[in-house]
């Protein structure tokens, strides 16, 4: 097995392990919060369990960044190796969900997908979805590297995707935003009870115009910069 065979199977493997570990916390939490079940509406949270809960995802993201920067050789595969881990452990974190739980009870069961800087709120094949494309993506990247060190993206390409995720974060933030206009959002400092402000809140509607508009542009980028490199090789070294 070569290095980064061996690199990737770590990652996989460290990936999956957070997976594992995040399903873990969440299990713990809707033991002490929705124990007859997680679903809409939520039960407010201590503003103390909240401000930890909220750090422990910054910490995530922390420590994805971090499998990132030492698995890869130069800034662009880091990311790819951080896109990936992040892809990995989202998937993996819903499939213990499933074994221990039994939750979500089908792909679109909503969920609240993160805390960071609002909840992202929106049916669980949605991130799935994105996490899917996100480890397409990231392989093509490892693999491109890997065999020549000085590959880059062109910055048109980079903009549609920073683009379209944008578009897709916002699709899953633009609907608690708009419950929560006019009233104070919750925050890290706040003294509030975490979905305090959503006892009634019970979605109905996902954007998904705005969502599927954000995907379109990420796997836009993402095919031209495969589609690009299928060009024959035998023009390459002349």
């Amino acid at each position: 097995m070569n290095k980064v065979n061996k690199t990737l199977l770590w990652v996989i493997l460290f990936s999956i392990a957070m997976g594992f570990m995040e399903s873990a916390v969440v299990i713990y939490l809707r033991e002490l919060y929705y124990k007859t079940g997680f679903q809409f509406p939520l039960q407010p949270i201590d503003p103390k369990i909240a401000r930890v809960e909220f750090l422990r995802e910054l910490a995530t993201i922390i420590m994805l960044v971090g499998i990132g920067y030492t698995a890869g050789k130069n800034k662009l595969q880091r990311f790819a190796y951080f896109s990936l881990s992040f892809a990995i452990w989202d998937i993996f974190y819903y499939v213990f969900l499933y074994f221990f739980l039994g939750w979500p009870q089908s792909l679109s069961t909503w969920d609240i997908l993160f805390l960071i800087p609002f909840p992202w709120v929106g049916p669980v094949w949605a991130p799935c979805l994105l996490s899917l494309l996100m480890i397409v993506g990231s392989c093509f990247i490892i693999r491109k590297i890997d065999s020549n060190e000085n590959y880059k993206i062109p910055l048109k390409y980079w903009v549609i995707l920073i683009t379209g995720a944008l578009i897709c974060i916002l699709s899953f933030m633009l609907d608690y935003i708009q419950v929560t206009a006019g009233d104070k959002l919750w925050n890290v400092f706040s003294n509030d009870s975490l979905f305090n402000d959503l006892r009634s809140y019970v979605p109905e509607k996902f954007n998904y115009l705005l969502f599927f508009i954000g995907f379109f542009f990420m796997s836009l980028s993402v095919f031209f910069q495969a589609f690009n490199n299928l060009k024959p090789k035998n023009n390459e070294k002349k």
